[in-house]
């Protein structure tokens, strides 16, 4: 394995530690409120806060660690996710599951902008593809974690899984020795500030549009990862088979991403934007409208389409703006999936009101919303040679 792939290799197995990790609590949302007695807008408190930290914050995390450009953001980021998320399981109380969800969200937003940012370091010519196939090892994390945890949980209880943090401490044991030091983009001479205007320079315009439109996809995808295990679990679904559905909704973002992210390679990013938002809207409608075993391969067909674009807002922006990788990634990944997420405290206080099929069956239309705007991107990719 040549040194780069070592390393790309490497950075994704954080992205997939780190996320393996974080996927542990939506999908537990059930056992918790059977446990705790929560309401759906406690629910959508704690997912509130866990996007708050672990995303919206990305961007003033970015520009701190290309100011100073260590590992400590990373292996840091990385311990308090493996630590605190486990924790979550001995919670007694409403504040004690937030405490350990917020140290697990400041972990994940610590170590994301920067392995984000050393992707198109070592990525040669293929940017499209590698981060792509980074964003994968976060998808793919997000699949299998619900797996493991509901599985684990239902075996195991709820109480035991502090225990599950071994086998990422172990993983953190093999990255140290080979994660190299990030970087610097430069930037250290500039506020936070005038580093975001230095980052995106003359194309802040579009890359402004780029962020309302994975910011839009955020907020619905957001929606119904937070509100799917509930609203499966109180149709009758085991909280195994609803962790199920929540897994495979993740997992086909896995197969659908590193497509998205090849065919923009080929055929530039803006038609597989369109064909991505496109498809969301029908999709999740089949989703809400399904039920029994037909809800499994509804759940694959939909999470395809709302998760394809991840890798796209980052890549294009990247292209876009190659002076602030760091923190052009944490706008797109972080910033807009927090923001995006942050509002499940209001989708729950509705879900409370009218019931969580009423409430995503509006959102489902929020990507049509965004077709006008995807009109205006430029023509950015392999076919135009940016």
């Amino acid at each position: 394995m040549s040194q780069n792939l070592k390393i790309l290799f490497g950075l994704t197995l954080v992205h997939f530690i780190g996320d393996f990790y974080g996927s542990f609590v939506s999908p537990l949302f059930p056992v918790f409120v059977d446990k705790l007695g929560l309401s759906l807008t406690q629910i959508g408190v704690i997912a509130g806060v866990m996007r708050l930290l672990a995303f919206i914050v990305q961007p003033t995390v970015g520009y701190f660690a290309d100011r100073y450009p260590t590992r400590r953001f990373i292996f840091t980021g990385l311990s308090l996710v493996v630590i605190c998320i486990p924790l979550c399981g001995v919670a007694q109380n409403f504040w004690m599951l937030l405490a350990c969800v917020a140290m697990g969200s400041i972990g994940s937003s610590m170590f994301h902008p920067s392995v984000t940012g050393m992707v198109p370091v070592y990525a040669g010519s293929r940017a499209g593809f590698a981060m792509s196939v980074f964003n994968t090892g976060g998808t793919l994390a997000f699949g299998l974690g619900p797996l493991f945890i509901t599985w684990y949980v239902a075996t195991f209880g709820l109480e035991r899984m502090p225990a599950t943090m071994l086998v990422g401490l172990l993983g953190l044991g093999y990255l140290a020795r080979i994660i190299p030091r990030p970087e610097s983009e430069g930037l250290q001479r500039f506020g936070f500030l005038g580093a975001l205007k230095e980052s995106l320079g003359d194309v802040w315009k579009t890359v402004a549009l780029i962020w309302l439109v994975m910011f839009l996809r955020a907020l619905v995808g957001q929606a119904f990862l937070t509100f799917m295990p509930v609203h499966y679990v109180q149709q009758g679904f085991t909280v195994v088979e609803a962790g199920v559905i929540y897994s495979l909704f993740v997992v086909a973002g896995t197969a659908s991403g590193l497509l998205a992210g090849h065919m923009s390679d080929r055929i530039g990013f803006k038609p597989v934007f369109l064909f991505c938002y496109l498809g969301m809207a029908p999709t999740l409608w089949l989703l809400l409208q399904t039920g029994g075993n037909w809800a499994y391969p509804a759940a694959f067909l939909a999470g395809a389409f709302v998760l394809a674009p991840l890798p796209l807002g980052v890549s294009m922006a990247q292209k876009l703006a190659p002076k602030g990788r760091s923190m052009v990634a944490s706008l797109m990944m972080g910033f807009a999936y927090g923001l995006g997420g942050i509002v499940s405290p209001v989708v729950g206080h509705f879900a409370d009101i009218y019931g969580i099929p009423r409430v995503l069956g509006v959102l489902i239309f929020i990507p049509l919303l965004t077709l006008p705007v995807i009109a205006l991107f430029p023509r950015v990719g392999q076919r135009t040679g940016r």
